[in-house]
């Protein structure tokens, strides 16, 4: 009787002894699931922050691309049609449509958005993620004289196709397309396109007469450089042909003789593009030193620290 007692209690000894082992190894094969887990996460987290990097990366590029397209076929426009543009509405459409006034035009092949939604398609198939762009909307502005700022605006958000993980956030996506080597728009729509001015940075900001001296100047004129002066409009108010100041207003001097010898009307006043070819006609003055022709109106005269 006793020896069964003994038997019975080492049995249930035993079954507790069994049944503690599998617990342990079943807590620790979930442990280590769990781990397994967490890291492969982690792994998955990180290779999708990397993919991230490289597609904001790779919008700048493709901003850069498509705004310097756009850029030209807005001056195209221009050309053709005599005429300023609605920047906004013009660059908005090339961009997400590929047209202009409606039309499809080839320079936009591969810089529209879709061209730009597909390629960042492409590369994250290759890593097994979808990518989705929600509410996309475009912002063209400038915060310096020289540059247009193209703004991509959108929520963003990247899903692992095995849902190991997900996250959204709003995308600001900001590229600079410089302005230099364009043409002037004012230009173009005042001399019928017969006297093309491209947009020259000056080197001489500031320095443009020296006492009597205005050889800075004269050469600032024969070249056909560009100043920065807020008094001046920015290079998208000269697409849109709004001649008002700019923060970020840039301006050049007509060269009275060749529009002379282009047949384009030259009226007596200040030589300030922008002032030449708009309705106002501020008093003006002949400058010392400078051809017969040029003329300056009291401000610039200041601006340019020259005197009559």
């Amino acid at each position: 009787m006793r020896n069964g007692i003994k038997k019975n209690k080492k049995a249930q000894m035993f079954t507790l002894i069994a049944i503690l082992l599998l617990s342990l190894l079943l807590i620790s094969f979930e442990v280590y699931s769990m781990v397994n887990q967490r890291e492969s996460i982690q792994t998955r987290i990180s290779s999708m922050n990397n993919y991230l990097f490289s597609v904001e990366k790779n919008l700048q590029r493709q901003m850069y691309i498509s705004g310097f397209r756009i850029i030209f076929l807005a001056e195209d426009q221009i050309t053709k049609t005599g005429d300023y543009i609605d920047v906004n509405s013009f660059f908005n459409e090339a961009f997400f449509n590929g047209t202009v006034a409606g039309t499809p035009n080839s320079i936009m092949v591969g810089a529209t958005y879709n061209d730009l939604i597909n390629s960042i398609n492409q590369k994250a198939e290759k890593i097994n993620v979808n990518v989705v762009m929600i509410n996309p909307s475009l912002v063209i502005s400038q915060d310096d004289p020289w540059n247009i700022k193209l703004t991509l605006v959108s929520n963003f958000v990247i899903e692992d196709k095995s849902n190991l993980a997900r996250w959204e956030k709003q995308q600001i996506t900001s590229e600079y397309i410089p302005i230099e080597k364009f043409e002037d728009p004012l230009f173009i729509v005042n001399t019928n396109a017969k006297i093309l001015r491209k947009i020259n940075r000056t080197i001489y900001q500031g320095i443009y007469a020296e006492n009597t001296s205005v050889i800075n100047l004269l050469d600032h004129l024969n070249k056909g450089y560009y100043a920065a002066n807020p008094s001046a409009p920015s290079f998208l108010k000269r697409l849109a042909g709004n001649f008002s100041p700019d923060s970020n207003g840039i301006e050049s001097f007509v060269n009275i003789p060749q529009l002379s010898q282009q047949g384009v009307p030259t009226p007596d006043k200040s030589c300030v593009d922008y002032i030449y070819f708009s309705g106002i006609s501020p008093e003006y003055q002949a400058v010392s030193g400078m051809p017969e022709w040029f003329r300056l109106d009291t401000n610039h005269l200041a601006f340019y620290n020259v005197s009559g």
